[in-house]
């Protein structure tokens, strides 16, 4: 097996010719013969146990070279791309088969989609502001009212009306044109007041009534609703049972135990949230300057990506979408009915996160190559057992589960980001 020719017949496009030895085809066709004899029965023997001869002798001697090719070529082609030092991102196409027989092996030509060639652009002393790191008093602060919320209690309210923001528990019934309809029905349902769960003007219509009235709400469904009511105007007869509120409790220092153990007044829960606020505010802060730089580096790059590095990174974005929905034991598909939605119109959904990926991608592995950037191999064994770590296994089980090349390549655009932004200035 050999590379005959390669040559780059257009952007991202290389047509190579490549040839199969006769003895390794003629081997490949015996393959095929134990592959299919089970199921080849010719006159005067018993099915399966027809010779390769005579089977070739009754069907012609090209009777195993479809199966033979099918065997060799994922080598073959493999050989010659290597042989080229050709970096592929699809699967070979327009495959044509010049010759093959046992006497002259196999010479084909064939077509390949390389991985892009990215011209950088300016990708040092690039400029981007850089956010706010220390938590303000105001941060803090809503940070207290979020754990006042999560800790807040419902009290029943009986001596005045619903107001926003309430919970009021209804009976309802909803007609359009005089006729219920389906799914407009509901008993003692518990209904926040501006949480925004009932079509648009409905809860504001149940804010200020009292508990034990009935009432009508007159609202029309949007156009995007369900199609049998999309636009409809509706009807919904309404009892209020019974309405809550929400009781907050007091900010203090026994608030300040109750919610964190660790600390015994309001005052340190206080530091120990503007310590925590601020390491988030740092953590987004950094991440947001380095997108901002590296989707400048992006926008000064010239690259061609082909269509088909964008569809398989989107569709390796919705399985892992799928494999953390298994972990909550949801079937993707169930997961899609529920949605109301096709594969291609959920794939849509990720087509442009996965975009900037190829993207990224493109442009910091662009940078390491420019600036020689390589993972040392101590920095790779480091690699492994943090992964070990975090999955609770040994390293060798890392290590045959994942490839050194792939960690390789993940340090390398780390390494890639870091380069990027110490070779810049914050704005």
């Amino acid at each position: 097996m050999a590379l005959k020719s390669s040559n780059k017949v257009d952007t991202n496009t290389y047509e190579i010719e490549v040839t199969i030895d006769a003895d390794v085809f003629t081997d490949a066709t015996k393959k095929a013969y134990l592959k299919q004899r089970k199921s080849i029965q010719i006159p005067g023997f018993r099915k399966g146990k027809a010779t390769q001869g005579m089977i070739e002798k009754v069907y012609g001697e090209n009777a195993f070279y479809e199966e033979a090719l099918e065997i060799v070529f994922p080598e073959a082609v493999q050989a010659a791309i290597d042989e080229a030092e050709l970096r592929i991102v699809d699967q070979p196409y327009d495959v044509d088969v010049k010759t093959m027989s046992k006497a002259e092996g196999v010479h084909m030509a064939l077509k390949l989609t390389t991985y892009p060639e990215v011209k950088l652009g300016k990708y040092k002393g690039l400029k981007a502001k850089y956010g706010e790191t220390e938590a303000t008093d105001e941060d803090v602060a809503k940070e207290l009212e979020n754990m006042q919320n999560r800790n807040s209690r419902l009290v029943t309210v009986e001596d005045r009306a619903a107001e926003m923001g309430d919970t009021a528990e209804i009976n309802f019934e909803g007609f359009v044109d005089g006729e219920a309809f389906e799914g407009g029905k509901g008993e003692n349902f518990p209904l926040e007041l501006g949480s925004g769960q009932f079509i648009p003007g409905f809860e504001e219509q149940v804010a200020g009534h009292k508990a034990g009235e009935e009432f009508d709400v007159n609202v029309t469904f949007p156009e995007e609703y369900e199609p049998s009511l999309a636009g409809k105007d509706a009807v919904f007869k309404v009892t209020i049972n019974e309405i809550k509120t929400k009781e907050l409790p007091e900010l203090d220092d026994d608030f300040a135990k109750d919610v964190d153990d660790e600390v015994d007044t309001l005052d340190e829960l206080k530091e120990k949230l503007k310590t925590q606020i601020s390491e988030r505010k740092a953590e987004t802060a950094k991440t947001e300057y380095e997108n901002t730089l590296i989707d400048q580096i992006v926008d000064n790059m010239e690259v061609e990506v082909p269509e088909c590095m964008f569809t398989q990174k989107t569709d390796e974005l919705v399985q892992d979408y799928g494999y953390r929905l298994q972990m909550q034991g949801i079937d993707l598909n169930t997961y899609l009915q529920y949605l109301g939605q096709t594969m291609e119109q959920f794939k849509e959904q990720f087509e442009e996160g996965a975009k900037k990926q190829v993207y990224t991608a493109l442009a910091l592995e662009a940078v390491a190559k420019a600036e020689n950037i390589e993972p040392s191999a101590e920095e790779i064994e480091e690699e492994y057992n943090k992964l070990a770590d975090q999955y609770k296994m040994e390293a060798d089980q890392i290590k045959a589960a994942v490839p050194e090349s792939q960690i390789k390549n993940d340090l390398s655009l780390r390494k890639a980001v870091d380069f990027v932004v110490e070779n810049a200035k914050k704005a």
